[in-house]
């Protein structure tokens, strides 16, 4: 890998270059033209650091991708009324999960800038950094178009009304509102086709990661084996999921008794921890990229903690989470029972994001090694049962707990699985998905209406700016 370019310098002249605010628009912020600013590797690099910055925007994985995903099903409650996610708990119209904005598509323009233009002869830099700098950004690239799918389009296979449709896709940078053109929607299909092949690209250019080692906050082989594997299970190819799952845990060293996973012992405190230990793909945020007034207001810690007097804590675990919980499962531990003026009994504050950098901020890691073995598991419940049951074993032998039932097969395994995964990715974002993608109806806590898996509002709804300045995009079904 690189050396001398990799400095995190986020507020560099290139982040400031030409963007797509929206799907079409664009914002130029100052005279500075990507001629100048991209001349050589360190100009790219700084324009992938930027590509990772807009990723940890409260609107995406600083929170949005984060806390929706849970309070709209079953794993979260509000405990305060702030005006934010009371409409998302109940699953309210057009209370959903909105991306569709200038972090994520900011940043598959940036993405698009590096792909297109990193391997001019004018460009500066060997070989082998242009090529690590242009598989970060396939990389990158796939992960957002990966997200806008799954928000805003059914898994293929699995449409209703046979309603297949995706989010815009854009392969191009736009630089000035004539690059700028109106198109329809792609089909998830075709998006996922696109997302295949750019992970496939950027694997033959992006470094070997250790697991929690620094190379985890860029595209490395791990985070690029596992997305595929992650993507597979989406599509529903399952033997290329195993494949993927088991490339990925085969160079990253993870066993299949898990070792390679956190003790039990260490699990709470793993998440104070930057990278955290269990990382693949890992968002870094440092002081110079944060504004305190915005961590209170917005950030995970202070949204779901209530380790700092400031903090809003306005969301809970739901009692149906905390009930979950099997005796000895250190995950329970990542939260911890309080009270809050307002609410009768025991409400739960988070453990996970605590702010371990003062003010509110901390590493988000985006992809843990955990993962693999859930993958792997679902890929093989229908094919391989007796792997499937081993490999949430030695998950479960590094939380706490003991062997699963050693006939559970078919669907109870499938809900097995995914009870697994809801209990280890709380407030990670993928509760909501991992539901939807199986055809499952929508769970809820307390006295809130479970939300059909043919009901409208499985999809999240394009904003109506969008569909107003571009007539050849269609809404989805219902809105």
């Amino acid at each position: 890998m690189i050396n001398k370019i990799k400095n995190r310098m986020f507020y560099s002249a290139v982040m400031v270059l030409l963007v797509a605010c929206t799907d079409l628009t664009t914002n130029p912020r100052q005279s500075l033209t990507p001629e100048i600013a991209l001349k050589d590797v360190s100009g790219y690099q700084s324009l992938a650091n930027s590509m990772y910055n807009r990723a940890t925007g409260f609107g995406y994985y600083g929170q949005t991708m984060m806390i929706a995903p849970d309070i709209l099903a079953d794993n979260l409650k509000l405990i305060a009324n702030t005006g934010r996610y009371q409409g998302e708990e109940a699953n309210g119209d057009r209370d959903h999960i909105n991306i569709w904005g200038l972090n994520v598509f900011g940043a598959i323009n940036d993405a698009n800038l590096i792909i297109e233009g990193i391997d001019s002869e004018e460009v500066s830099g060997t070989e082998s950094e242009k090529s690590f700098i242009k598989g970060e950004a396939y990389f990158m690239r796939a992960l957002l178009y990966f997200d806008l799918c799954r928000v805003y389009g059914y898994e293929p296979g699995r449409e209703i009304n046979g309603f297949n449709l995706g989010p815009v896709l854009r392969l191009t940078p736009t630089l000035k509102a004539s690059d700028a053109d109106y198109r329809p929607r792609a089909t998830v299909e075709e998006v996922y086709q696109q997302i295949e092949s750019d992970l496939l690209e950027a694997e033959s250019m992006v470094g070997y990661a250790p697991i929690a080692s620094e190379w985890v906050y860029y595209g490395n082989t791990g985070a690029v084996y596992t997305l595929l594997a992650r993507l597979y299970l989406y599509w529903g190819r399952m033997e290329d999921a195993e494949e993927f799952a088991s490339k990925a845990m085969e160079i990253l060293n993870l066993r299949s008794n898990g070792e390679g996973l956190v003790e039990a012992a260490q699990y709470v405190q793993s998440f104070s921890r930057a990278p955290h230990p269990e990382s693949i793909f890992e968002l870094e945020i440092r002081q110079v990229d944060w504004n305190s007034a915005d961590g209170v207001n917005n950030s995970l810690n202070s949204l779901v903690s209530d380790s700092e007097p400031a903090a809003q804590f306005i969301l809970s675990a739901s009692d149906e989470l905390i009930a979950s919980y099997e005796e000895g499962d250190v995950r329970k531990d990542c939260w911890r029972a309080t009270t809050r003026d307002g609410i009768e009994g025991e409400v739960y504050a988070s453990r996970k994001w605590t702010g371990y950098k003062g003010d509110f901020l901390e590493n988000l890691p985006i992809i843990r090694a955990s993962e693999l073995y859930l993958i792997r598991a679902e890929a093989r419940y229908q094919s391989n049962p007796a792997g499937a049951r081993a490999d949430i074993n030695a998950l479960r032998f590094r939380r706490g707990l003991g062997a699963i039932d050693n006939l559970l097969s078919g669907e109870a395994l499938l809900n097995k699985i995914l009870l697994e995964r809801r209990l280890e990715f709380a407030l990670e974002g993928h509760r909501w998905f991992d539901l939807k993608r199986n055809e499952k109806n929508i769970s809820k806590h307390g006295d809130f209406l479970e939300v059909p898996y043919t009901d409208y509002r499985i999809l999240a709804n394009l904003p109506l700016d969008e569909i107003t300045l571009n007539n050849l995009l269609e809404q989805n079904p219902g809105y």
